[in-house]
C-alpha cells in the first residue's frame, strides 16, 4: 500500500509519470518537459597568442568614435544596454561638455537598463549612458557616483585626454567596429 501512495504522489507531483505497476514509475514517453539538458560545452581555456581566454574574445564589442579629424576606438562590455547602443549605429551625436569630466549627447532612442545597477562611478577613458537624459556619455575625467550612469565600456589608448583637450561642444560619429 505505501509503494502505491509513493506512486501517486510522484505522478501528481510532476505530471509526467505512469504508473506500470505497484512498485515502480516510467518516465512518459512523450513528455519533454522533465527530460534532462544536454551537458553545457565548456569553453576551450586555450585562449588567443595574447593568453586571453577564448570567451573574452567572443564576448567583446567594439566602436569607433571619430570627433573631427581624430579617432578613437573603445570595447564595450557584453549588455542588454551595449546590445541596444550598437542597434542604434552608426550615429552621429553632438555632444556638449558637462562639468569639466565629460562630454555628453542625446541618443535617438533609449537603451535597456537590464541587469545594470542603479547608478556608476565612472573613471575619465569610460564610455557611459546617462540614462535619466538618454545620453551617450564619454568620459575624459573623473565623474563621482550618480544615479541613473550606466558604465558601457572603455575607451582605448589616450582617448580620454585628447577628448579633454577638445574645447566646448564638438559632434561625434559613433561606428560598430
Amino acid at each position: 500500500m505505501p509503494t502505491v501512495i509513493l506512486t501517486a504522489l510522484l505522478g501528481a507531483g510532476c505530471g509526467n509519470a505512469v504508473e506500470t505497476s505497484d512498485d515502480q514509475v516510467a518516465a512518459d514517453p512523450e513528455s519533454t518537459t522533465h527530460s534532462t539538458p544536454p551537458p553545457t560545452p565548456s569553453r576551450s581555456p586555450a585562449g588567443n597568442a595574447a593568453g586571453e581566454p577564448a570567451e573574452s574574445q567572443e564576448n567583446r564589442m567594439n566602436i569607433q568614435i571619430t570627433i573631427g579629424d581624430q579617432t578613437f576606438t573603445a570595447e564595450l562590455q557584453d549588455s542588454p544596454t551595449t546590445h541596444d547602443l550598437l542597434a542604434q549605429l552608426p550615429l552621429t551625436v553632438e555632444m556638449v561638455d558637462h562639468g569639466g569630466v565629460e562630454k555628453t549627447g542625446p541618443l535617438p532612442g533609449p537603451l535597456s537598463l537590464e541587469g545594470q545597477p542603479e547608478g556608476a562611478d565612472p573613471d575619465g577613458g569610460h564610455v557611459g549612458y546617462y540614462a535619466p537624459g538618454n545620453d551617450l556619455v564619454l568620459y575624459y575625467g573623473d565623474q563621482s557616483y550618480f544615479p541613473g550612469i550606466v558604465t558601457l565600456g572603455r575607451m582605448d589608448g589616450d582617448a580620454a585626454e585628447r577628448i579633454a583637450d577638445m574645447d566646448g561642444s564638438l559632434t561625434a560619429t559613433i561606428e560598430a567596429r
